[in-house]
């Protein structure tokens, strides 16, 4: 992958399959339990500043945005952003929002003060650079601000063509098939992740796998289930391992820590 991905070509698509669906569903109700935890970190009535890094329609933040907080969101896709703003609009958040069309890399251009609180989810894997994207984008978080990122997890996909019985596929190291649109060219190595977050002072604080079951499951047509059942034990499930390792995503989100940062500062003086 040699430049980060643009969803203007299938912003439409990307939304009606990827968040109107039951697998965005409970992608949405895991994460926001997540972000439930994380808004303990900080007094329960201040407004927070928070961007939504890549944020695509906004599904998460357009919820905290309702709650009083306010919002900059960027994306590389223009349609993206039109589409996030004709819907933030409809839920009469618009003066809560800074829509941004920018990339991730360029947003600090772009923010007259450093976030509260940043969102970065589906994007890390699509592009081109995720380690130096993902610590400078952590560099413009507040000392004691909080981190949210989800990332497309390789174990998953792997265990994914396991069971799938895609062997061969795995033998030649899973090469993205580009008929696959909305699927990533590859996942990212869950302690890879975790490890860049600490190298940016982060502290991390949860692990929760996304669709640990759910998409490993032959046919979610047949059997004796409903969806309310997934849902249920999804969120029993998501939080302990191995599930939040077989999760087709993980979240993972921590706290910077204040205090290395001002004896970082000391020390630069």
């Amino acid at each position: 992958m040699t430049e980060d991905k643009n969803f203007d070509d299938i912003a439409h698509k990307f939304v009606k399959n990827i968040y109107g669906s039951g697998k965005g569903e409970i992608r949405q109700a895991v994460i926001w339990h997540d972000i439930e935890q994380m808004l303990q970190c900080f007094p329960p009535d201040q407004p927070l500043h928070i961007l939504d890094a890549g944020g695509g329609v906004a599904p998460i933040s357009q919820p905290l945005a309702a709650r009083g907080h306010r919002v900059t969101l960027c994306d590389l896709s223009s349609q993206m952003l039109e589409l996030a703003r004709q819907e933030i609009e409809q839920q009469g958040l618009l003066a809560q929002y800074q829509l941004v069309h920018s990339s991730v890399q360029s947003i600090g251009e772009h923010l007259a003060s450093p976030p509260d609180v940043i969102l970065f989810h589906a994007v890390l894997e699509w592009v081109a650079a995720p380690e130096q994207v993902l610590k400078d984008l952590l560099s413009h978080l507040r000392p004691g601000g909080v981190a949210s990122v989800m990332f497309y997890n390789q174990t998953g996909l792997l265990f994914k063509n396991l069971v799938c019985g895609n062997l061969t596929h795995v033998e030649q190291g899973m090469p993205h098939r580009k008929r696959f649109k909305l699927q990533p060219p590859k996942g990212l190595q869950p302690d890879s992740v975790y490890q860049w977050m600490q190298d940016s002072g982060i502290s991390l604080k949860g692990k929760t796998g996304v669709r640990t079951f759910h998409d490993y499951m032959r046919d979610t047509n047949i059997g004796d289930f409903t969806f309310e059942q997934v849902l249920a034990l999804e969120q029993q499930l998501c939080r302990q391992e191995p599930f939040v390792s077989l999760g087709r995503y993980i979240h993972v989100w921590g706290q910077h820590n204040a205090s290395s940062h001002q004896d970082e500062n000391k020390d630069n003086r």
